[in-house]
């Protein structure tokens, strides 16, 4: 019998068929191109998340920018002192009863004409399907039963502890929905695909139900009514976009004004007060922790449980302040922390505060110094006998943005209250890491990242078995890390774009198993092929990182001509991704995205002038507006944006003609610019085109236009004057 010969590898290859060759190279070639997709996908992906952090880094720093303003602004007049202290304390400070005075929605009438849908109190299920269809139909809610509606989940919300508690013994399941930012479809899609809420089926929305998206305040008016109708079935935890400082930014103030502009300015008072009683985070079983965004190694359950949530109206916060500009504030927050620790919350056995003891005058021949310690003094005394007289029954003042930047650098009882903020900041704006240890978010600029120690250990210290988090868009909706101790969950489809990610939200029964649901709420991301989709979310990212590149345009250049030592106007690649990542700090591989930012150069050299120009002239074709004021308003319209809303205190849309006047005065005096009351008056009346005796903000924007060119002239001017090159000044 014949022995079977072994065969080697070539000699099988030689009979192979044609056809099976073929299909070799097929796989082959489309391996490489689904790796060239994927590639593609996550650079397109880290474009997206690195602009949206930089935007929030940019909040932050706009805070600290108003906080430094305050710090060395000294107004000239009682009234340039009321009109800072409007501007940066959010909103007038109601007491409880002044709020139900000022938002009274029985005073509200609802006429005949209203075809929308109608609520009666207490809710019951078929009001929460009317207004599910109602809002289908792309109808509104009327304003009287929004405020009435408001008014009755504020008074639900106020009996709730910090951490809600939820058992999977009275239901079948829990959902756990993630970030809707104002995408009702996908909380439609949830709904359809899961079901309503329902005695039998609990639900947890863990924050970030508003901004970004067109529908916020629909998907307010939705989980609110259901909370109310299910209280025991339907939690909700606050995000860090349940803060009214962050929805100037982000849309959602914007959104209610232009929805009601009649009883806006209440609507968006109460739900600032609804916010901040939302409950902080929720336990499924004592063994499933779902928090908005995190942890740190110093987070602490227990701490939270304790916290006055209410206070904390605004968690964003700016630089340390002086102490000696805010000892009024200070003395203010101690007797709080001394009243919050008696137990019993007995009034009458609070102290009187003392008497303050003025400071030692400082010398006249430092006026600044002078003038602080004056008005500081007087402030005092005032405050004083006003705590005497309304000691017994006046509310604790909320604590807001303004205010909490005052707490840095106390000691004693006030350090609690820093504490508390620190651990609200940590659960709302914080960032899972893979590497060990707990460092400072940089990225966005609040919280901080924690790696897989700081989560083994609090799952340790309270006997969890997995964190549940939001906070980060992913690609499917969902995603575990810390070695499955931590799990993100995403549930606003087409983020950033149509087919940019999926949606999801997770269920777990008694056995705590997560059991996974992703869509795609929008149809036209159904019809996209993998590539086609790949194609569109990338054209939208590069289309934003030329924005953001040509909005630091004269940034750029300063840094390429560092490179460029003969002043030829050209740099090799290389220099070319080290100087852009030197001026945009946006972490991305230059290098890899080249390909889609510059034209391919035969010599490996870039002309980065007529780059850059290529870059102004894509912007002109969509602007008519001279290149560099393009540039400045394509940099910093988003933060003029947010100052255009603080100022505009009643959200109106309109800055009347002496709040411009006051905070021009105040941005002069940061810039070391000194303008006469007359120049401001002829600048605000140049810019009031249609004179009625306001600004709306596209007169805003037109201010720095012509505050531009004035300076532009003058220099002009004093360099002919003066016959000084205009190279030597830069």
């Amino acid at each position: 019998m014949p022995q079977l010969q072994p065969v080697h590898h070539s000699t099988l290859v030689l009979v192979l068929s044609p056809a099976f060759k073929a299909a070799v190279l097929i796989q082959q070639w489309y391996r490489r191109y689904v790796a060239r997709l994927e590639m593609r996908r996550r650079c397109t992906w880290r474009i997206f998340q690195s602009i949206e952090y930089a935007c929030e880094q940019d909040q932050i720093k706009l805070h600290n920018f108003f906080t430094y303003l305050m710090d060395h602004f000294t107004p000239s007049s009682s009234k340039e002192r009321d009109f800072i202290s409007r501007m940066f304390i959010s909103g007038e400070s109601f007491k409880e009863a002044e709020l139900e005075k000022y938002c009274d929605y029985e005073s509200i009438e609802v006429p005949d004409s209203y075809t929308g849908p109608h609520l009666s109190f207490p809710l019951l299920p078929d009001h929460a399907t009317a207004l599910l269809e109602a809002f289908k139909q792309k109808q509104q809610l009327h304003a009287r039963y929004v405020l009435n509606l408001l008014h009755e989940t504020r008074k639900h919300l106020k009996q709730l502890p910090n951490i809600s508690h939820v058992s999977t013994c009275y239901s079948e399941e829990v959902t756990v929905c993630g970030d809707l930012h104002g995408q009702l479809d996908d909380l439609f899609l949830i709904f359809y695909k899961n079901g309503l809420p329902s005695p039998s089926k609990s639900y947890v929305f863990n924050g970030d139900f508003v901004d970004r998206g067109k529908q916020s305040l629909e998907i307010l008016i939705i989980l609110f009514t259901f909370l109310l109708i299910y209280p025991n079935e339907v939690h909700l935890n606050r995000g860090n976009h349940e803060d009214h400082m962050v929805n100037l930014r982000y849309g959602f103030t914007k959104e209610v004004m232009h929805k009601y502009k009649v009883h806006g300015k209440k609507i968006l008072k109460m739900i600032q007060n609804v916010f901040c009683w939302l409950p902080l985070a929720t336990l499924i079983d004592q063994k499933v922790l779902i928090i908005h965004g995190g942890i740190s190694d110093t987070t602490d359950l227990d701490v939270l449980e304790k916290i006055h949530r209410n206070k904390f109206v605004s968690v964003l916060r700016g630089k340390k302040r002086k102490k000696s500009n805010r000892n009024v504030e200070i003395q203010e927050t101690n007797e709080e922390s001394k009243a919050e620790a008696d137990p019993a919350g007995n009034e009458a056995a609070r102290s009187l505060p003392p008497s303050p003891q003025p400071a030692q005058a400082p010398s006249t021949a430092n006026r600044l110094e002078f003038s602080r310690w004056v008005r500081q003094t007087v402030q005092e005394q005032i405050e004083w006998c006003r705590r005497l007289v309304d000691i017994s029954d006046s509310e604790e003042e909320e604590l807001t943005y303004a205010s909490m930047v005052s707490l840095t650098d106390l000691d004693g009882p006030s350090q609690t209250r820093q504490e508390d903020w620190k651990q609200l900041l940590d659960i709302l704006w914080s960032d899972p890491m893979p590497q060990e240890g707990c460092i400072v978010n940089t990225v966005r600029g609040g919280g901080c990242y924690f790696g897989p120690d700081v989560t083994r250990k609090i799952l340790e210290k309270y006997n969890l078995q997995f964190l549940i988090r939001s906070h980060e868009c992913k690609q499917e909706g969902y995603e575990f890390c810390h070695n499955r101790k931590v799990l993100t969950i995403f549930s606003a489809s087409n983020y950033y774009e149509i087919g940019s990610n999926r949606g999801a939200y997770v269920k777990l029964g008694p056995d705590l198993v997560p059991h996974f649901v992703q869509y795609q709420a929008n149809k036209a991301a159904h019809t996209l092929t993998m590539t086609q989709r790949i194609s569109r979310v990338e054209e939208s990212a590069f289309r934003a990182l030329r924005e953001k590149l040509f909005a630091h345009t004269s940034a750029l250049i300063s840094a390429f001509k560092a490179y460029d030592t003969d002043n030829t106007g050209r740099i090799t690649l290389s220099n070319w991704a080290t100087a852009v990542e030197s001026v945009l700090h946006l972490g991305l591989p230059w290098r890899m995205l080249r390909p889609q930012l510059v034209s391919s150069t035969a010599d490996g050299m870039l002309e980065y002038k007529s780059w850059l120009d290529d870059l102004a002239m894509e912007r002109r074709s969509k602007e008519h507006i001279q290149t560099s004021l393009l540039e400045v308003i394509y940099r910093n319209r988003s933060n003029l944006e947010t100052i255009f809303r603080i100022i505009d205190r009643d959200h109106s849309g309109l800055i009347s003609f002496e709040e411009f006047h006051q905070t021009w005065r105040l941005f002069s005096s940061h810039m070391n610019t000194e303008l006469k009351d007359d120049g401001i008056n002829d600048l605000v009346r140049s810019i009031d085109f249609n004179k009625d005796g306001n600004i709306d903000f596209n007169e805003f924007l037109e201010a720095f236009r012509l505050v531009k060119q004035s300076h532009r002239a003058c220099l002009q001017m004093w360099r002919k004057a003066r016959q000084i090159p205009g190279a030597l000044l830069g």
